[in-house]
Order: C-alpha cells, then structure tokens, then sequence
C-alpha cells in the first residue's frame, strides 16, 4: 500500500484523496476505539461523522464512546501500569526507538491521512506535523534513560537522602483538533516515557491519527493497555474521564474555557491537572527591525495552520515609523497566498477543520467591521469547503474584541505604538501568555522583551518554531505545565524522599521531644 500512495502522488489530487479515505474507512472498519492493544467499535447509541473539510465529503462514520468504554480502557489501563512502570528505562527506551521506527515507515500514510481529517496542506503535513511527530518520539526514547532525582547526600548529618521518580499511574489526556498527530504524541510520549499507561480522548471531528499513532505503539512492541484511545464526546467520554476515580492525572490541551470546565471536574478527585490552553500571541516590532523578515515572519506565523495554532501570531504591534509600510507589505503578502485542496502541492493555505468553525472566526470579522477596517481578505471564497481568506484588520482598539479573544483563524490585527514602554505593556496586556515575539536588531532590547514579555515561549526574529528538546506551556489563562522537554517529566511522575538512617542508634537525640531524659 505505501507503494500505491507514492504512485498515487503523481496522480490527480483528487484520485489521492480517494485512496486515502478508502484506506481509512478499511482501516477503521472494525471501530474507532483503541483498547488494550485492539480495535473495537464504542458502545454509546450515537455516531459522529468525519468530514473532509476541504470538500464537505463524508471520510468515515463510526460509533461514540460511551461511559462503559472509558472505563474499559481505564481498566486497560491500570492492568498494564505495574508491568510497564516495572519497566527498566532502557527497556521503555528500546520500545520508544522501535515507536519511532515504526511512525517513520507510516510518514506518508500519516500525512495523507492528517491532511484529509483536518483540511491541513500536505506540505505542512509532510514538513512539520509527521516528522515533528517522529522526532518526539526519538526525543524521549532517550530521555526514558534519564528521570533522574537529586543526588544522593547526607543533609541532616545523620542520614543519607536521595530523591526517586516515579510514575504516577492511569494518565487520562484530552487532546484537541488543530493538530491531532502531534498532541497525541505530546500526552503520549512522555507519560509513558516515565513509566505510566495513558488514556487519550481526541477531538471528534479528528480521531483518525491519533488512533494510527496507538497502533503504531502496539506494533513496536509497547504492551496493549499502555496506549489506549477512546473517541466520545467531551460531554460523555471526555469528562467521564476526567472524573474517574482510576485515572491519576489529567492532561488537557484545548480552550481556556472548557480547561476550567476540566479543573473543576479533576479537582472532585484532587488530580494532577495539566493544563494547555488558549493563546493570543503578541509580534512586536521595533523600528530597528529588518522589515522584511517582520513582514514575511508575521504572514507566515499568523497563517501557519490557517491560524489555527494556539501559539499564531494574532496580534503584530509596530513601532510608528514602520507602522506603515509594514501593513502594506503584510496585505500584499497576504493576497499572494494561494487557498486551494490540501492534496495539490502548490496550496498554501487549506480549509478552516469545519464549516462550523470557518463561521465563527467570519463572525469576529464581522463584528470588527463596526470598529476597524478590514485591509484585505474578510470573506470566504465561493464553492465547497470551509475556507475563509487571509484576513488583516488595523484600527482596532485594544480592549476590543478582536484584539482580546482567542479568534482561532487566519487573522490578523496590526496595532501602532510609539514607545518600548508602550509597546511591550500593550503586547502584555490580555489574559494570555503562552507565546511571544519580538522584532529588532538591537541586543538589549531583545534582552528587555525576553524578560519582560508574559509567555512561556518568547522569539526573537522568529516566530512559531518549537523543538523537542524545548518546553512548551504557557502563563496566565494559557494555563500550566510543560509539554515536550525533560521538564514534562515534571508533569508525569511523582517524587519521593527516600531517607536511610546511618547511626544505629535505637534512642535518636530527636526523641527527647517526646521522652524527655527518661530512660
């Protein structure tokens, strides 16, 4: 078959749409819920349906996970924790190079497949998603060798103390729509790189990957119940499975609303809560900038994804004397950019994930119009698919709408400002804090924005390239915890003081304060 879809690509686009839908429709023909190392169709009495939202064709329907199936891979779950956690490291490692093996084998079949449940071009498919993808995996297949704990010493004088990384238990993750591949592996790798089995409930629109990504797991070799994937409603499955009792930990990537909705719901059980949420990214430029590199960085960050990337670009604040030119160059940038079928190598931009969704980031378009000017896009093209044009807004005031709300589309608003001062409190000024960008030529000021803007990831000259080997989380209302990264180990395990007495002595000195001088 992988022959077939690299002669399908010399083909007509539409020939390889095809061929990859067929595919998944036999793939998942025996359900889409992922349990204990199998496939198997849910058990609720409702369906959902997977659309391409290129062309609005039905890809696959399949059965909802009911409140009976989270429990079942729950219970999947907790029988695989002690073989697994029991696991030497170099032994979790060894599954985690095969893993990456195998997902490296499935790269084009990923791609394809990513590109036809999220209307995604193949060249950010091909290019950033599935090798991204892979490289995680790599990336902690090594790391499994190294949860290590505070070296071992004698702090009190009279014992010696050493700190232990363990696994947690039962990792139940919520992963969201706008990258379906690479949030499975960031729930996924590092919890069971530490020792823990995991159950993922994807979005419902995308489920296809994901599942993909848990059978690659079985074949390398992971044991079945390690990884185990339920496709439900958030409503039912989802926070069935953020409130169950046999579930240790909650890892939860999406809306800064619904991960209240999650907090609330894990804290009845006192949970460990991992918390990824919204974003609305500030791109500050000084007038000391390379305009062009602002204006290419900016189009390119705000688009990745048709916008629809937590970490986008969203709002660009632009030192007065490149104000200006500046917005010239991004429309004229923005009008090149070709919107057109996923599977076509000369598309630029593909569809909003649902019709739905296309709506609701027009909405905000629409709204603005009463208060900004639309520069260019701000319209959705005639014909099939939920594709909506590259928009930029100026004029906006910054507590308006638009400047303050997580849009989730490929739109931008470009804001003047005349002072650093100013510049930088304005780029501070929302709820969120989960990524940044600053524009300049000149060392200290770099410096200035690196330390004084609230986000987890700040670029300077760049915006939106992440590595493995970097944390990914956010401050504020994008919520907490590390994804990628040693540091997401923190997320996953527990740490344990262990403490030896090294004086045999049966009377400790200490115990006065209960004895006294008593003999």
């Amino acid at each position: 078959m992988e022959d077939r879809f690299r002669t399908a690509e010399t083909q007509h686009p539409e020939g390889l749409r095809t061929l990859t839908a067929d595919r998944a429709r036999r793939r998942f023909s025996a359900g889409a819920q992922y349990v204990g190392g199998r496939l198997r169709p849910g058990t609720s009495d409702r369906t959902h349906t997977v659309v391409d939202p290129a062309t609005g064709e039905e890809v696959l329907t399949y059965a909802l996970a009911s409140t009976a199936d989270v429990d079942a891979a729950v219970a999947a779950a907790r029988a695989a924790f002690p073989g697994w956690a029991g696991a030497t490291p170099g032994e979790r490692s060894d599954a985690l190079h095969r893993f990456a093996t195998r997902l490296a084998e499935l790269a084009e079949d990923l791609a394809l497949t990513e590109s036809l449940q999220c209307g995604k071009p193949l060249r950010l498919t091909r290019e950033f998603d599935v090798p991204g993808t892979v490289d995680n995996t790599a990336f902690f297949a090594g790391a499994a060798r190294h949860l290590q704990g505070q070296s071992a010493g004698e702090y009190s004088g009279d014992h010696t103390s050493y700190v232990r990384r363990e696994p947690i238990g039962v990792v139940g993750s919520i992963a969201p729509w706008n990258y379906p591949l690479q949030m499975a592996a960031w729930k996924i790798l590092p919890a069971v790189a530490a020792g823990n089995t995991v159950v993922l409930k994807p979005a419902e629109p995308t489920p296809l990957t994901a599942l993909m990504f848990a059978q690659a797991a079985t074949e390398a070799g992971i044991p079945d119940g390690v990884v185990n994937v339920v496709n439900g409603t958030g409503r039912e499955a989802g926070e069935h499975l953020v409130g169950h009792p046999g579930v240790a930990m909650t890892s939860f990537t999406g809306s800064t609303a619904v991960g209240r909705r999650v907090a609330a719901i894990g804290t009845r059980t006192v949970k460990r809560l991992h918390l990824e949420l919204g974003g609305k990214a500030p791109f500050v430029v000084f007038d000391d900038a390379d305009p062009e590199a602002a204006a290419h960085g900016a189009v390119a960050g705000a688009l990745i994804n048709t916008g629809q990337d937590c970490t986008a670009a969203t709002r660009a604040y632009v030192q007065r004397p490149l104000y200006d030119a500046f917005v010239e160059r991004v429309a004229g940038l923005m009008a090149g950019v070709r919107l057109g079928d996923p599977f076509d190598p000369e598309t630029d931009l593909g569809p909003l994930v649902t019709h739905a969704h296309r709506d609701r980031v027009a909405a905000f378009v629409e709204r603005a119009r009463a208060y900004a000017t639309v520069v260019t896009g701000g319209t959705a093209p005639t014909g099939p698919g939920a594709y909506y044009r590259p928009t930029l807004v100026t004029g906006a005031p910054q507590g308006s709408e638009l400047v303050q709300a997580e849009v989730f589309g490929p739109v931008l608003v470009v804001l003047p400002f005349d002072t650093d001062d100013e510049g930088l409190a304005l780029a501070d000024d929302t709820p969120y804090g989960l990524a940044a960008s600053a524009w300049t030529r000149d060392v200290y000021r770099a410096g200035r924005a690196t330390r004084e803007l609230a986000a987890g990831c700040v670029w300077i000259n760049d915006h939106i390239p992440i590595i493995s080997e970097m944390p990914h989380g956010g401050y504020g209302a994008s919520g907490s915890g590390k994804d990628m990264s040693t540091y997401s180990f923190e997320e996953y395990t527990q740490v344990k003081h262990v403490m030896y007495d090294n004086t045999a002595v049966a009377r400790k000195p200490w115990h006065r304060t209960v004895f006294g001088d008593r003999p």
